[in-house]
């Protein structure tokens, strides 16, 4: 690993490797092997330090380890607006998406105990499934390639929607309404970012073992991994130094929205858990004592399609795969009710970085923060330089709405500027559908460029949409502030 020169040489990291062994909490002496020379971490301070500030992040979490081992963990800003709580290496946060890493070993460990197969038929484990899921095989959960249909678009989860995220469901009610929706594709033919496959492999675990999910977690790994911090979200329970999670609405700061308990206990990323634990988890990647070689070898490998193609997103079982700058990088990013999170591993460079931020991700960019932390230790990780643009918040709002009334085909009259060309009876509803790449809603939107005039109107080009999959989004804004054109276009940045 080469360091990056600050104002003086950092210094080289002298991390010892950690061998294979059975799972075991750390010995109450663990601590870092190696650290970061003090300009290292002023470097970091100052840089994450920016980027709330930038960003109106109230808390940050960021780990950096090297061989299992944490080189450096620091909170920074407030857990807790209300109470001024500040974050620290030990605030529970809420990890979203980033979770599907725990159920995917878990899947895969019940596999090594025998108790199914990847290759299984859903329907052996759902009788429920319908005749479109024929074909659906566990791997296909997993990798987001079975094609089942989504339950967490806008219309389905808002007030009196079929997935209302304020009413409470059975396991079984839940898996019937999902069984009730339409079918996207032929398993295996398309990969699509799908909570609803986490969501059954949930219910999978608990149909298998008779444990829910949660109990599961906690019997396999985390107890054992000594990740006492680490848990399923619960609203009533009494959790110490719980962070509290927050969006910005219209401008302003707010409270995370209440979701009901059935959707804060799904396996598609519903776990608290701290920096400090990650730590614990993350030394278990390191030495491969989670599962087999075979195993863990599976869950880093980008998934084929039927044509024999790998999928759009290289993603693997519960996990990213490419390359950055011709570096090795498995990652997954996380959000749900407030919170956002991302965890970066650059295992040919012994390097992993886990970042947790208490704001929703329409805001919050710990996917950003963590590559150029990553650069910050590692010279050859840092992203090329961007320019930092001020963002207005109410102007992506409006953006946001717009393309979610388009895709769903509704009238956008109201929307365009007189002499725009928009008549209700056009077909840019459907086209851009099809032009919005797959996961776009639970991906923020980055500034890329703009051009402020001084009668009001401007032209902006935003990033929507996944990492390896993003489009460019450029809206010319009339003086009121309507459209008066757009266009989605392929980004050149995907790799």
């Amino acid at each position: 690993m080469r360091l990056i020169e600050l104002s003086v040489v950092i210094g080289v990291l002298c991390a010892a490797p950690v061998t294979a062994a059975a799972l075991a909490p750390p010995q109450a002496s663990e601590s870092p092997v190696a650290a970061l020379a003090p300009s290292a971490r002023r470097a970091i301070d100052d840089y994450v330090e920016r980027e709330m500030r930038r960003q109106r992040i109230p808390g940050v979490a960021v780990g950096v380890y090297s061989h299992g081992r944490p080189l450096y963990l620091k909170g920074y800003g407030f857990a807790d607006l209300e109470w001024g709580a500040p974050a620290g290496p030990d605030t529970v946060m809420q990890t979203g998406s980033l979770a599907k890493q725990f159920v995917a070993t878990a899947i895969l460990k019940l596999a090594e105990d025998g108790k199914l197969k990847l290759d299984d038929p859903v329907s052996l484990y759902f009788p429920e499934a319908p005749p479109g899921w024929a074909g659906v095989r566990i791997e296909h959960l997993l990798s987001h390639t079975s094609g089942i249909g989504a339950y967490d678009s806008p219309e389905l989860t808002g007030p009196g929607g079929a997935f209302d995220y304020r009413r409470d469901f059975t396991e079984d009610a839940l898996a019937a309404a999902i069984a009730a929706l339409p079918v996207a594709f032929k398993a295996g033919e398309d990969w699509s970012y799908n909570n609803a496959n986490y969501v059954l492999l949930g219910i999978l675990i608990h149909r298998i073992t008779g444990q829910v999910y949660g109990d599961y977690l906690q019997e396999a790994f985390f107890k054992p991994l000594g990740m006492t911090r680490t848990r399923v979200i619960s609203d009533t329970d009494i959790i110490p130094k719980r962070a509290s999670g927050y969006e910005i609405q219209g401008g302003v700061l707010r409270n995370q929205a209440w979701v009901s308990p059935t959707f804060n206990a799904t396996a598609d990323g519903t776990i608290y858990t701290t920096i400090e634990d990650m730590g614990r988890w993350e030394r278990a990647l390191d030495a491969g004592s989670l599962l087999s070689p075979r195993s863990m070898q599976r869950l880093w490998t980008p998934v084929l399609l039927a044509d024999g193609k790998p999928n759009p997103q290289g993603y693997g079982l519960g996990w990213r795969i490419n390359t950055f700058k011709g570096h090795r990088r498995i990652s997954h990013n996380g959000a749900w009710q407030g919170f956002t999170s991302t965890m970066v591993r650059f295992p040919d460079d012994s390097l992993t970085l886990v970042v947790f931020a208490n704001l929703d991700s329409g805001n919050a960019r710990p996917d950003l923060i963590a590559r150029v932390v990553a650069g910050l230790v590692d010279s050859d990780l840092m992203p090329a330089p961007t320019p930092v643009l001020e963002d207005d918040p109410e102007r992506v709002l409006r953006l946001r709405r717009f393309l979610e009334k388009a895709a769903r085909g509704d009238d956008l009259t109201d929307d365009f500027a007189v002499g725009a060309g928009y008549t209700p009876d056009s077909a840019l509803g459907r086209d851009v559908a099809a032009a919005l790449p797959k996961g776009w809603t639970a991906a923020p939107m980055s500034l890329v460029s703009k051009i402020d005039r001084p009668d009001g109107s401007g032209r902006y080009s935003y990033r929507i949409g996944p990492d390896g999959d993003s489009r460019l989004l450029t809206a010319a804004l009339a003086p009121s502030g309507r459209i008066a054109g757009f266009g989605i276009a392929p980004d050149p940045d995907n790799r």
